[in-house]
This record gives structure tokens, sequence and C-alpha cells, in this order.
């Protein structure tokens, strides 16, 4: 039997090493990269009736490199536009942002991780937050 392979989440950390947050987080989101393609290989062999529980299987880019324009747009759009002075350094505005942001890359402020298929992030380490994002639980109901 032909079957589609679902293309993965793409999750990113705008991360600087030299940030010990940035590296927190960095491992994080590894471990919890392992732990959903691990899981995802046992599924496979396995019951899949509780998979609702768990987060699919997602690609995890790291980058020490700011995000262009459009991925910027998109990280306000996901945070609101009020959290411009925490994306980028000095900023009182999301024009503001974009503009000190093409000035001078190293103004924008890590870490940020972003789940671009969920349309959803989360600007500093605040874990819990994170894991939230990470591992969205499906709420079953019952009728």
């Amino acid at each position: 039997m032909f079957r589609m392979h679902k293309t993965l989440d793409v999750i990113t950390l705008f991360h600087t090493p030299s940030i010990p947050a940035s590296t927190r987080i960095a491992t994080i989101l590894k471990q919890a990269s392992a732990r959903s393609q691990e899981q995802a290989t046992e599924d496979q062999a396995s019951d899949q009736s509780h998979q609702n529980s768990r987060r699919d299987p997602f690609e995890l880019d790291i980058t020490e490199a700011p995000p262009t324009k459009d991925q910027l747009k998109s990280i306000f759009e996901y945070v609101g536009g009020s959290k411009a002075a925490q994306l980028v350094k000095g900023a009182s505005s999301q024009s503001d942002a974009l503009r000190k942001l093409q000035e001078n890359p190293d103004s924008f402020l890590r870490p940020v991780v972003v789940d671009w298929n969920q349309g959803k992030a989360v600007v500093g380490d605040n874990e819990s937050a994170i894991l939230k994002l990470l591992f969205l639980f499906v709420e079953l109901y019952i009728v």
C-alpha cells in the first residue's frame, strides 16, 4: 500500500551560544526532538491509539543568524507587535524593530523559539512556555 509521508513541522531556535539561557533552551529542544523521533519509531511497531498525547516528530532548526524580514513579521504575528522591545534591542514598535534589525542584525535578542507550522513563538527562556509549545496535547472529550 502506498503511503504519503507527512512533512515534519519546523521549529526554529534563534540562538546565541554565548548566552547560557539560549544554550539551555537548545539542549531542551534537542532532547525533545530526539524523544519525539524515538516515540515515532516505537509507535510504528505498536498500538497508535495513545498517540494523541505525543508531539509528532519535528525538524529542529538551530540558527545563530537573525530572522529575515519576513520571518520577523511572522514572529510579530505570533507574539503580537507589543513585544518589539523583547525581540529587537531598543525597538519601540514593529516597524522600528524591522528598521533596527536591518541596520544592525546583532540587535535581535535571543533566544526565540518559533513553531512555524503552529504559528506560535516564545520570546526568551521561559521553559514552561517552550514545553507547552513543543507538546501541544490534544484533549479528548467524552460526550
